[in-house]
């Protein structure tokens, strides 16, 4: 674990996995500790994933200004982060919350991105809007697991507006690809991991400027991959084709019988995709496998 200071003096904390290129990885939660990014699958075979516990969350320190929680804001530390390691341009990897860190930073410093990997994105800071009817399709697809009738009342609650925190933890599988006990124990990891009063900022008013953020990721010149789970609901693969054309070198892959974890559902296929991604450039013979490449 390496320390160093935020632009407001914050000490802030990342973890270094594995060897070869650095990656620079952004958590969700929002506002979540990155422990439970693991080593994504064993990508950290391949990369040297600098894992950023953002502030407030993990081994950083909690900031003077509660404020800074905001997203907007939180591009300073990824910055500082650079600046920490020395690098003139991040590979970088943003998860479902952290994505949305990922998208402003790249709008505020297209020059010091090299390769950009959004991962079951969220579509917060895009103002991409997912459906209450696209959610229930993707649910459906779900019908044969025997636990389904349970969750999918649960989430038909939650989509028509009603329904409470239990009513939340019911729809707990529809987020992984197998309701297994890998997942059981990874999700019930997850309570315990998250700032909540950091991520009721994190979202907060003046955080995004979705207009603004897509005029800047228009004219992005770096390659961007949108890696999204089949049978996620918090990012179907509708609205990723959506997001995945903000973007003037975007790629789209959808990983087949995947959720909200990818590197959960199917290490070895995440691994390969997006290993293949952060290598284009480096090698000429590179190319993405098509597991379901649009």
């Amino acid at each position: 674990m390496s320390v160093f200071s935020a632009y407001d003096g914050t000490k802030l904390a990342c973890r270094e996995l594995g060897e070869g290129p650095p990656l620079v990885c952004l958590p969700g939660g929002p506002m979540q500790d990155s422990v439970y990014l693991g080593n994504l699958g064993g990508l950290s075979a391949h990369r040297r994933l600098i894992m950023l516990d953002l502030r407030g969350t993990g081994r950083s320190a909690v900031p003077e200004d509660f404020a800074s929680y905001r997203c907007d804001r939180l591009v300073g530390d990824v910055e500082a982060l650079r600046e920490h390691l020395g690098l003139d341009r991040l590979d970088l990897l943003g998860h479902s919350a952290g994505t949305n860190l990922a998208v402003l930073y790249a709008a505020r410093h297209p020059e010091r991105v090299g390769r950009l990997a959004l991962i079951t994105p969220s579509v917060a800071a895009l103002g991409i809007t997912v459906s209450g009817d696209t959610r229930i399709g993707t649910a459906r697809l779900r019908r044969d697991e025997p636990w389904f009738p349970e969750a999918f009342a649960a989430l038909e609650a939650l989509v028509a507006g009603r329904g409470d925190a239990d009513t939340f933890q019911a729809i707990a599988p529809f987020w992984y690809g197998r309701w297994d006990e890998t997942a059981r124990t990874h999700r019930a990891a997850e309570d315990g991991q998250r700032n909540a009063e950091a991520a009721a900022v994190f979202a907060g008013e003046g955080a995004f400027d979705p207009a603004g953020t897509r005029a800047a990721l228009a004219r992005l010149a770096s390659p961007v991959l949108v890696l999204a789970g089949e049978v996620d609901l918090n990012s179907p693969p509708p609205a990723m084709a959506e997001l995945s054309g903000l973007f003037p070198h975007a790629q789209l892959v959808v990983q087949d019988a995947a959720g909200h974890f990818p590197w959960l559902d199917d290490a070895k296929q995440f691994v390969a995709t997006t290993e293949a991604f952060l290598r284009q450039g480096t090698d000429s013979a590179t190319s993405i496998p098509k597991w379901r490449l649009s």
